[in-house]
């Protein structure tokens, strides 16, 4: 396998494995409305810091990173929403 096969294959395996770890956490959240537990600061951040890798992966065409980014953005985004209105 060629090297750039094989770094884009890690991508996709490491985009697949964060982004897969991150949806229990935000089932719960949708399904309980809970976000008592959710530090504002932290997830305001964290969302921005999703948004910048999202941008930085369309620049550098690097697809692994730009559709991990895109699911975890709008499910960051979704629960960032959702702490500012149950709150």
């Amino acid at each position: 396998m060629p090297a750039t096969a094989l770094a884009e294959t890690i991508g996709y395996v490491a985009a697949t494995l964060t982004t897969a770890s991150f949806v229990p956490q935000a089932w719960h959240t949708f399904k309980t409305r809970d976000v008592r537990g959710i530090s504002l600061g932290m997830y305001s951040a964290f969302t921005t810091g999703v948004a910048g890798w999202l941008v930085y992966g369309l620049l550098m065409g690097a697809w692994p990173i730009v559709i991990a980014n895109a699911i975890t953005l709008a499910l960051a985004a979704t629960i960032l929403g959702m702490k500012l209105r149950y709150r």
